[in-house]
Formats: C-alpha cells, structure tokens, sequence
C-alpha cells in the first residue's frame, strides 16, 4: 500500500515569519537606539553613569511587568489586534524620546516604550506554534529571533549616521516612523491559520494536531502553570541569558567607546561585528535542534543539547574585557552572542513546546519573559553602577555575566523537565528529571 502524500503547509506562513522577523528589528532598533545616544544625551543634560543606568533600566520596569498581563491579553485577544496596538504605543514613544526635555521624559518615554514592546516576542511566539509543526518551529523561531541581531546590528551605524548627520532627536524621529509602515502591513495581511482564506481544512487540521486534547481532559487554568517545575527552569534559565544579552543592547556601545576607545565612526563598523556573526548561528541553532529531533532524537534531547551548548559558548563574554586586543575582545564577543542566538532560538520554541494548547502559548512565553526581563533591570543598574564605582571598569559586570551563563545551561538542564506539553496533573516535584535521554512523545 502507498503511503499517504504529506499535505503541503500553506507558503503564507514564511511571509509571516518574515514579518516577525522585521517586527523583532524594529523593536530592537527602538529598544537600542538609546544606547547609542548616551554619549551625545549625557553630554546634553550632564548625566553620570549611574543616572544614565536608571534611564536605561525605565524601560525593562513597565516591559517587565506588562509581560504576564500581556500575554493574557494576547490568547484573549488574537495576535493581530495587540500587535497592531502594541506596535502603535512603541512607535509613539519612540517618537516622543525626540521631545525629551530632560531626565523625567527620557524616563517617562522608556517606560512607555517597555509598555508597546512588551507583546512583540509572546506574540511571535503564538504566532509560530499556529502555524508551524513541532518539526519545524526551531528554525521559524531562529529565522524570526534573528531580528533581534539584525536590528542590534543596524542601529549602530544607522543610529550613528542619523546622529552624525542630524542629531540625535532626529534619530528618534526615522526610527519612530519605522514601527508605523510595520504596523500598517500587519493589520492588512496577518491573520490566524483558522481565519485565513488560503488555509484548507486539511491543512488546518495538520497544524493542529500537535495540540489535540484528550476527550474529558480538564483544562490547565492560568495559576496552575505556575505549579509546574519545567515554567521555573524556563524562568530561571532566560533571565540568565538575558542578562548577558541585554548588556549588548544597552551598555555594549559604552562599552567599546570607554573602554576600547571606538570612535563614532569605528563603533558603526568594527562594532557590528558580534551582532552580524550571531545571526547565522540564530539560524543554525534552530535548524539544528529541529533536524535533531526529525532525525529520532527526543525532543527533550535536542532542544536541550542547543540550549545548554549556547550558553556554555557565551559564558566566555567574561574573558573579553581582560585581554588587551581589540580584536581578540571583540573575537570572544562575538562567540558569547552567538553563543545566545544559537540557545535563544530554542528558548522561543519552548512556550509552544510544553503548552498544553494554543490558548496558552503566550501565557507562558509572557511568563518566561516576565523573569527574563528582570535581567534587564539587573543588568543597566548593576552595570552602571560598576561602571561609576570602578571608574570605567566594565571587568565585575561582565564575570557575573559569564557566570550567570553557566547557571542558565544547569536550569535548562537540570531544572526543565521532560519537553512535552504540561498536564494538568503534573506537580512541580512530579515532573522528570529531562536528561537527554528522556522521549517524550513525538508529535
């Protein structure tokens, strides 16, 4: 007997991966491009760097908090209407950080900045578990998380051209405008797998089967997500890496200008090389834990392996500012955000990993990213801190970095349990140990 043609999945779903990709560098672009005014804002209302570090730590408080509202908003809502708002807000405050005055409307924008931006990676993340299999999420989620790369990378040097060329509230301005074309697209094309004309019932029927429910199974309310040990490993583990991840969106720029002496101009090229590397290596760790997991590895195996293995990689952003070279600290720079993109990947295929159903997948990714954020505000205060105490040192910052790094590959490791979707019935002492060997069941 001939075995069944595979239906073919709609080709619309990599047309809305592009546009989660973009959304994720317009975030970027608006969420770093503070950190490339510094200097020139500092310099304006004689700032220190420990202000400046609560400046920048504005946005990580409202980002933080809208995390776990939000992605109840989101499953309550639909993907569309949120972002379409969402994206509004953050355009908005990007735009009014042109106006600022001073201290208080530079905070008063970041917080309403974490506000809009907040929805941007639940959103994507329901957005792929609707319509990707289990097989192909990895590399959707390292395609669209590679945004993050690409708009840290571009907003050195259009950020730097923008302030060089016409200041730096113009800068604010271009790149406020950015976040409205974006959201006027999405309004227009985006629609869920259920809703979509060029989706057919068979192929709807396909992409739902990684969530069927079994008949009489009691559904698992918000609260209780919150019983299980596999949502405090994924907490635990992503405020690790943020907290290495966000020191290159907030004090990086700082970073190679005070210490390393960049100019302007050598901080928008040589400075785009952690950024560009860790692109593919996005790419590259989601491939791989998908092929992994196509070619018989559980999925516990294979999401892990990338996992653990990126963050072991960017542990080494600890050794960057002890060796004397430019080239050898930006070599072990660029490792350690590989390292991130290449464990960040599988970080976002989680929420629709071990959600019980559609309906709860930005629950969860709210819930990471609620802890996840926290690092923010560890990482632009301590930093800033530091930075003040030790006169320009960046070196106490960066080691507690390197090894948060190592905490996060043991709470993926040890923590997270078997990779598979939550039952109701499932304690957080009850859940597997989720080594490697553990098979949970294939989709």
């Amino acid at each position: 007997m001939t075995a069944p043609t595979p239906i073919p999945l709609p080709r619309q779903r990599w047309l809305i991966v592009l546009m989660c990709f973009l959304a994720v560098a317009i975030n970027y672009i608006d969420r770093a491009n503070l950190g490339v005014a510094v200097p020139m804002i500092q310099k304006e209302y004689g700032i220190d760097p420990a202000l400046m570090g609560l400046i920048l730590s504005a946005f990580f408080w409202s980002y933080v908090l809208m995390q776990l509202p939000g992605g109840w908003l989101i499953d309550r809502f639909g993907s569309r209407a949120t972002y379409t708002v969402a994206t509004l807000i953050m355009s908005v405050a990007t735009l009014a950080t042109a106006f600022a005055g001073g201290v208080y409307s530079l905070i008063a924008c970041r917080l309403v900045l974490g506000i809009g931006e907040a929805f941007c990676y639940p959103v994507n993340a329901k957005v792929t578990a609707l319509w990707f299999r289990r097989s192909e999420r990895g590399l959707a989620t390292g395609i669209w998380a590679s945004g993050s790369r690409v708009g840290s990378a571009m907003t050195l040097p259009l950020v730097a051209f923008l302030i060089a060329n016409f200041g730096w509230r113009e800068a604010f301005l271009v790149t406020g405008a950015i976040g409205l074309v974006w959201m006027v697209v999405w309004f227009l094309v985006y629609r869920d797998p259920a809703r979509h004309p060029a989706v057919s019932p068979e192929q709807r029927a396909v992409l739902e089967a990684d969530y069927a429910v079994t008949a009489g199974q009691r559904r698992i309310g918000y609260a209780e997500l919150f019983r299980h040990r596999t949502i405090w490993g994924m907490m635990i583990g992503f405020f690790c890496l943020n907290f290495v991840i966000y020191f290159y969106t907030t004090w990086f720029p700082s970073y190679l200008t005070e210490s390393r002496g960049f100019s302007l101009a050598k901080l928008g090229t040589l400075g785009l090389l952690p950024g560009l590397v860790a692109i593919p290596a996005g790419w590259l760790g989601g491939y791989l834990s998908d092929r992994l997991y196509k070619q018989g590895w559980s999925l516990t195996a294979a999401r892990k392996t990338c996992l653990v293995g990126g963050l072991l990689a960017s542990s080494v952003v600890a050794i960057a500012p002890l060796v004397p070279g430019d080239a050898a600290a930006l070599i072990l720079l660029a490792v350690s955000y590989s390292g991130l993109a290449f464990a960040g990947a599988n970080i976002w295929t989680l929420p629709g990993d071990v959600a019980p159903t559609p309906a709860h997948v930005a629950s969860i990714s709210g819930i990471q990213n609620f802890a996840s954020n926290l690092a923010g505000i560890a990482l632009t205060t301590f930093t800033g801190v530091m930075v003040s105490l030790t006169k320009g040192s960046f070196v106490i910052p960066l080691a507690v970095a390197g090894c948060l790094s190592l905490v996060g590959a043991a709470a993926y490791l040890f923590i997270v349990g078997e990779i598979a979707p939550l039952k109701h019935d499932d304690e957080a002492t009850g859940l597997p140990a989720g080594s490697p060997a553990t098979s949970p069941e294939r989709a």
